[in-house]
């Protein structure tokens, strides 16, 4: 649960790159000569995948042209194998696109349409009385459970089921909404796009992508994911114990399917990028339709279209998608007006790089990410704290410790607030503001946050922020909770104390301080949420209880 949600309230010749850089950006955009906008590039990725981790590989084009490629870290610890720019990752749902364009391949063969019922090609797929279009699926709106989120999923990750076999495991689920109402982001969608595809075209969805997409556009290390075969240059995957690093946990590359499964090197996904602006793969109309967000029934925007997320950067409209796999994380993005494309794939669940690669794409569009911070006195920002609500009546709170403001959604991260101009704040390491509006009175009445083109209305309220009373304990009581405790398959919440304080560290999430409130109950404060030792009948503790965002979740404790 710790985790931090960016999009909310809480908000390779030298020489030849130097002419590259040159030629392909203007004069107005023009920041940073060649020689310091590759010195920043080295600078944000240095800061992030550090000398002897886990590290990343990553590709920076503009205008059709490689101008910056380069690895950092380490592609395998036990062997001391250094990173290189050509290694081959697990790029997990980024696999989306290929298999969202590879329908719209078959539909403008005339073999499907995007309003097709999927019962169309899986005549014994339980709709529950609903209409579910392969339209629903590609936009996340089918009202179809994910079946990487139900507990179930955790039983069968090291299975190699057949795609039907995968889908008799899901398809029997509660459906969360009507198709077309709602977005939400669905694994099981996309696995049955790819189902589908194998149904229409009597090939398997590895066949399919290898022959359309791989051989033809030269993606010579490209392929469907496999831990069996010999993979030349695999960078191998891993995870944070709370100590360092350990390997990924074993997941069987079937189940991910069309929705996870493609390995991939930063090079070979721009040849993808190339050929699909280039029209190589599909019609323009076509194309452009997979970039058009997509609207619900009641006329709002999901931010996403057939395959990628839609969304603008320093207000620039980007064409983007990130993978999250066992021991992989990934992301890319390509900004059409500038025709500047970004990939940075790393080896670790435990440092995301999808703000890096943001602030990559902005310096290369030259518009960095710089706010300045202006003062502000103590007074003036009190007059800002308080409880606010969205339309959906979801709660935010602005909080003031001593000087600093924070920003915090309930159950969210606390994140630093800061002043650059006359109620205008940045978040601290992000691409998010927040501009607070005041009535006629002149007192703080609400708050816009804005973040890649969104923005969402926060309404001051009345209610008071919630607050803890902090209490000590002894060490000796501290030290019953020392462990680790299982929230979820792969999701470790580990305990420690130092110092006669006490912490904990969920898995791929830096270590936080937590604080009595009873012997065993404690607060955070960094994030919304509460924690509950919990006696067995022997009197140990055997579990916790995690409170967070209206959520409760029971982790129960290691066994060592």
């Amino acid at each position: 649960m710790y985790q931090e949600f960016r999009r909310q309230f809480s908000i390779t010749a030298i020489g030849l790159v130097f002419l590259v850089f040159a030629s392909l950006l203007t004069a107005e955009a023009q920041t940073l000569t060649p020689k310091q906008m590759i010195a920043e590039f080295d600078k944000l990725l240095s800061a992030q995948y550090k000398p002897g981790e886990p590290g990343c590989a990553a590709l920076v084009a503009i205008k059709g042209q490689i101008v910056y490629k380069k690895a950092f870290g380490m592609a395998n610890i036990e062997l001391n194998v250094p990173m290189q720019p050509d290694m081959v990752f697990r790029i997990g749902s980024i696999t989306k696109q290929f298999t969202a364009i590879a329908i719209l391949q078959l539909m403008e063969q005339g073999k499907l349409s995007l309003q097709d019922e999927i019962t169309k090609f899986i005549p014994d797929y339980p709709t529950q009385a609903y209409k579910i279009t392969i339209e629903h699926l590609l936009t996340h709106t089918s009202g179809i459970k994910s079946y990487t989120n139900v507990p179930e999923f955790s039983t069968y990750v090291k299975e190699d089921l057949k795609p039907a076999e995968a889908v008799d495991k899901f398809k029997n689920l509660p459906m969360e909404f009507a198709p077309g109402t709602k977005f939400n982001y669905n694994n099981s969608g996309f696995f049955l796009l790819g189902y589908i595809i194998e149904k229409i075209t009597g090939k398997t969805y590895q066949e399919y992508i290898q022959e359309n997409f791989f051989k033809p556009l030269g993606m010579t290390n490209s392929l469907y994911g496999s831990d069996s075969k010999i993979i030349i240059n695999r960078a191998y995957g891993y995870k944070p114990d709370g100590k360092g690093f350990e390997n990924a946990d074993y997941l069987s590359m079937l189940l991910p399917f069309s929705a996870g499964s493609i390995m991939s090197t930063v090079e070979d996904l721009y040849k993808w990028n190339r050929a699909l602006i280039s029209y190589k793969l599909v019609k323009k109309e076509t194309l452009e339709k997979a970039f058009t967000e997509y609207k619900l029934s009641n006329g709002k925007g999901t931010s996403y279209g057939y395959g990628w997320f839609l969304s603008k950067l320093q207000g620039s409209p980007t064409i983007e998608h990130g993978g999250g796999i066992n021991g992989y994380l990934t992301d890319a993005i390509y900004l059409p007006a500038e025709d500047v494309f970004v990939a940075v794939f790393s080896n670790s669940t435990g440092k995301s790089p999808d703000l890096v690669s943001e602030k990559i794409a902005a310096v290369a569009i030259g518009k960095p990410l710089n706010y300045k911070e202006i003062p502000i006195d103590k007074a003036t920002l009190e007059q800002y704290t308080g409880v606010y609500e969205d339309e959906d009546s979801n709660q935010g709170m602005i909080t003031l410790d001593s000087v600093q403001l924070y920003s915090q959604r309930s159950g969210g991260q606390k994140n630093k607030i800061s002043p650059f101009a006359r109620d205008k704040f940045f978040f601290q390491n992000s691409f998010a503001t927040i501009t607070f509006n005041r009535n006629i009175s002149g007192n703080v009445a609400e708050a816009v946050v804005e973040e890649r083109g969104a923005s969402t209305l926060w309404r001051k309220t009345d209610k008071p922020l919630p607050a803890h009373a902090e209490i000590n304990v002894t060490p000796e009581v501290l030290s019953r909770y020392v462990g680790e405790y299982k929230l979820a398959p792969g999701f470790i919440l580990t305990v420690t104390v130092e110092g006669g304080r006490i912490f904990t560290q969920a898995t791929g999430q830096e270590k936080v301080e937590v604080y009595a409130e009873s012997e065993t109950k404690f607060f955070l404060k960094v994030v919304e949420a509460s924690i509950e030792f919990v006696k067995d009948d022997t009197g140990k503790f055997s579990k916790l209880i995690l409170r967070q965002g209206g959520q409760t979740i029971e982790g129960n404790r290691v066994q060592d």
